[in-house]
């Protein structure tokens, strides 16, 4: 990427971006609707700051038009490091109008977690909050050619230049300042229009190999569950006017992101918070009057045990989404109490473009045996069960679980072998372990892929283990998910030490804080003499595992 040049005035928009086609609206031309028709209806909240779709229509213009200014082709990769707030969401919609796909980062990774990310993806420009400005610059490093651009803190004035730091940043509202707030939808090779077909999220997800893998998704992702709902007529998962939505799940996550999106093109205001504690999310809900709101099952917990929480604080709300995890009975038993709302489970994956399984509202009653199901497809998404040789089993056979969606993933970027294992004649194998009952409910019993999930957060053992295996007193690892209540699991390791060595849960801890991200530390350690393994070498898990969760008709919780 070259240096941009200080800010001019970008060109006007094409004559193409005003062209009617019958492709569907993307989120960049929706928000630009909006704001068209009710400018002044709030479109993100967050912390007490309120930016209306006028505003974030406009914004977004100049940041796109700064993006397309700095070189990057139509198609190249926009990394965005932050917690949530106003400024990741005008970021998205800038990369949508600039046809640019964003590169969202978890801001609990560390600097080498980080770093694997933008050189996978070969981002050239790196959107940060301030507080991780210094964590970017060790990811980047000394030599690598990607621009930062701060996008809160004061800024300074046009004269003083660059903030503090390398010569290779801007702050945002410097950055952008002098560019068009015109409209950028259009602009692109030929001045062709973004289709349902054309990337726009990269997002990271872990792999068996230890590595992180970057799932890209086209626009289809975002919009094709919404209208296979609205086609049939169906309300499991709706929008309406005024709706105050809150995202408690963050955007770097395709849950987040995916329903943050969801409400930008209904129209309606996302309610967002820096990073999810109970406490703020129940106030937000009982003095702002939320009405709808997207969780993970621990968010739940969180929230039901702050002293405030009662029927009271949450009068406004209507419907509760939830997913990422199970749910045990107990908590969504309290839940469907507590919040007296109705509730819609989803299941999917990152690869499925988020949901493509929902357990609707009506499923939700007390006693129903439903609740022990993930849901039952949308419209126009199959779900089957498969066998170790690929052919489909009949209905109740345990097999893994596969699903065909018109909002699956183009593929894993630069992995071909890893897109076709996984990618196959249309169909997403999930790696979970389950099966379809005579209604066609997909009901989740196990894993077939090592996946430990901790509060919504997608762990494999063997990143942990190779971190692990670093450390001088490790002779041998092995890494296990645990049933958790609070969390629905736990990492727990299990660690042989080097003959004559000693080495305390303490100090493997320290040892991990700057190798991996704080949430796939383990919480438990066990010290063994050996890690059983198969005569090929590898860890014999499910003998770990099976003393944790014996007696239980899921291996899942």
């Amino acid at each position: 990427m070259t240096a941009p040049e200080a800010p001019t005035e970008a060109a006007p928009p094409t004559a193409a971006a005003h062209q009617v086609t019958s492709r569907p609206p993307g989120i960049a031309e929706l928000v630009s609707r909006h704001a068209a028709r009710q400018p002044h209806t709030p479109a993100v909240i967050c912390a007490g700051r309120t930016t209306d779709y006028e505003r974030l229509d406009r914004e977004s213009n100049r940041t796109a038009w700064a993006i397309l200014g700095s070189g990057i082709p139509a198609g190249g990769r926009v990394a965005y490091l932050g917690r949530e707030s106003e400024h990741y969401y005008e970021v998205f919609v800038a990369c949508a109008k600039a046809r640019m796909v964003l590169v969202p980062i978890n801001w609990r990774l560390t600097a080498p977690e980080i770093e694997h990310i933008l050189r996978d993806s070969a981002s050239e420009l790196l959107f940060v909050t301030t507080d991780l400005r210094a964590t970017a610059e060790r990811a980047i490093g000394p030599h690598a050619d990607v621009w930062i651009v701060v996008v809160d803190g004061p800024a300074p004035g046009a004269a003083a230049g660059l903030p503090a730091g390398p010569d290779r940043g801007h702050h945002l509202a410097v950055w952008k300042e002098s560019h068009s707030t015109a409209a950028v939808e259009g602009v692109g090779p030929g001045g062709a229009s973004s289709g349902p077909d054309d990337p726009i999220l990269q997002l990271y997800t872990s792999g068996t190999t230890g590595l992180p893998k970057g799932v890209v998704l086209a626009q289809r992702s975002l919009h094709a569950v919404r209208e296979a709902l609205a086609g049939a007529g169906l309300d499991w998962i709706d929008w309406r006017p005024g709706d105050l939505a809150l995202v408690g799940i963050p955007g770097f996550h395709v849950g987040g992101i995916w329903w943050a999106s969801q409400n930008l093109a209904a129209g309606v205001t996302n309610v967002v918070l820096p990073a999810f504690d109970g406490r703020t999310a129940v106030r937000l809900i009982r003095d702002l009057g939320v009405t709808t709101a997207c969780v993970v099952p621990s968010m739940l917990r969180l929230m039901l045990a702050e002293p405030e929480a009662d029927r009271a604080a949450f009068r406004t709300l209507r419907k509760i989404v939830y997913g990422g995890s199970p749910i045990s009975e107990s908590l969504l038993r309290e839940s469907l109490e507590i919040f007296d709302c109705e509730f819609a489970q989803i299941y999917g994956l990152t690869e499925t473009g988020n949901t493509a399984v929902c357990l609707p509202p009506v499923d939700h009653r007390p006693g129903s045996l439903r609740l022990r199901a993930a849901g039952r497809p949308y419209p126009g998404i199959e779900a089957k069960v498969i066998g170790p040789d690929g052919s489909t089993l009949p209905t109740g056979d345990v097999g893994e679980i596969c699903l065909r969606t018109p909002a699956r993933m183009i593929g894993y970027w630069n992995l071909p072998e890893a897109t076709a294992r996984t990618l196959v004649d249309g169909w997403v194998h999930t790696g979970d372990a389950g099966r379809l009952d005579a209604d066609g409910y997909v009901h989740i019993l196990d894993r077939v892929k090592d996946l430990i999930i901790v509060a919504g957060e997608n762990i494999y053992p063997n990143e942990i283990e190779n971190a692990l295996a670093h450390h001088p007193a490790v002779a041998d690892v092995a890494v296990i998910g645990v049933p958790d209540d609070r969390f629905g699991e736990a990492v727990q390791a299990f660690v042989a030490p080097r003959d004559g060595q000693e080495v305390r849960a303490r100090d493997l801890v320290v040892f991990l804080r700057d190798r991996i991200a704080t949430f796939k530390i383990p919480s438990r350690f066990e010290f063994v003499d050996r890690i059983p393994r198969n005569p090929s070498g590898k860890i014999l898990r499910r003998e770990l595992r099976e003393p944790y969760w014996a007696g239980r008709d899921r291996r899942v919780n």
